[in-house]
C-alpha cells in the first residue's frame, strides 16, 4: 500500500461528490424526504408510509433523480406516467417529481450553502501532490455549480456527471458506466482506478466495473452495508486513510 492508503496500481482517483466530497448528502436526503413525503400523503396503509433513511439508502442515494424516483415508487407498488424532463415541479410524473426535488435541493443549498468535508480536502491534496490523477463522478446535474461554489473544481481533471452523462447517454450508478468513463477520459484502465463513494449503488458501481480499489465513506453508520455492497475498505473519513491516519 502507499502512502496514500492505496494499491501501488493505483493511477487515479474517481470521487463522488455528495457524502464523499462535500457535505451535500444530508441536504439530498431531506429533499427527497419532504418530495416524498408530500406525495404519498394521498395514499394508504404500506403505500403511503412516510420516506426514511432505509428508503434513501437502498433506493435514491447516488443513482441519477428520475432513477431514482423510478426505484422508490416501484418499491411501494406505485406507478407514475415518466412525462418529460422539463415537466413542472407539481406534475405527477416521474421527471415532475424528480424536479421537485430538484428545487427543493436547490432552495436547501441556497439557503444554507455547501461546505467541504475537509479531511477529503486534504486527502484530494495529497493525492495531487502524489501525481495522481483525479476524477469527480456524480449524477448530479448540479455538480459544476456545487464545486465552483466550494472553490474545488481544480482538484479534478475530469468531470462526470449528470449534465455530461445525459450527453453521452451513460446509464447512473449503480451501473458502473459513468466511473468507466472517467477512468477512460483519464488515459487508466479500471484496474489503476480507485472509487471513492458512501452510496450503496456507488459501491456497487465499483465492483461492477472492476476498479482496482473502492473505498467507501461511512458519514451515516452504515460500514456493514458498504462492504457487503463491494468495499475493499471503509473509512469514516479520507483523513483516516494513508499519511493521515
Amino acid at each position: 500500500m502507499t502512502q496514500l492508503g492505496l494499491p501501488d496500481t493505483i493511477q487515479a482517483c474517481l470521487f463522488d461528490l455528495d457524502g464523499v466530497v462535500t457535505k451535500t448528502a444530508v441536504v439530498h436526503a431531506a429533499a427527497w424526504k419532504e418530495t416524498f413525503d408530500a406525495f404519498l400523503r394521498e395514499y394508504d396503509g404500506e403505500r403511503g408510509r412516510p420516506f426514511d433513511a432505509a428508503d434513501y439508502d437502498e433506493y435514491v442515494d447516488g443513482r441519477p433523480r428520475a432513477d431514482g424516483v423510478r426505484a422508490f415508487l416501484a418499491s411501494r407498488g406505485i406507478d407514475l406516467p415518466e412525462g418529460d424532463p422539463g415537466d413542472p415541479p407539481d406534475a405527477r410524473t416521474v421527471h415532475g417529481l424528480g424536479n421537485r426535488k430538484n428545487d427543493l435541493l436547490l432552495e436547501k443549498i441556497r439557503t444554507g450553502g455547501v461546505e467541504v468535508y475537509e479531511g477529503t480536502v486534504r486527502y484530494l491534496e495529497a493525492v495531487r501532490a502524489a501525481g495522481l490523477r483525479t476524477a469527480i463522478v456524480s449524477s448530479s446535474a448540479n455538480c459544476r455549480d456545487v464545486l465552483r461554489s466550494v472553490d474545488a473544481e481544480h482538484f479534478f481533471d475530469v468531470r462526470i456527471d449528470g449534465v455530461v452523462a445525459a450527453e453521452r447517454n451513460l446509464p447512473g450508478k449503480p451501473r458502473p458506466d459513468t466511473f468507466l468513463a472517467a477512468a477512460r477520459d483519464l488515459g487508466v484502465e479500471p484496474s489503476g482506478a480507485a472509487v471513492f463513494e458512501d452510496a450503496l449503488a456507488g459501491m456497487d458501481a465499483g465492483r461492477a466495473g472492476g476498479f482496482g480499489y473502492v473505498v467507501g465513506v461511512d458519514r451515516v453508520g452504515q460500514t456493514d452495508a458498504l462492504y457487503a455492497h463491494g468495499a475493499d475498505t471503509v473509512v469514516r473519513d479520507l483523513a483516516q486513510l494513508g499519511d493521515e491516519k
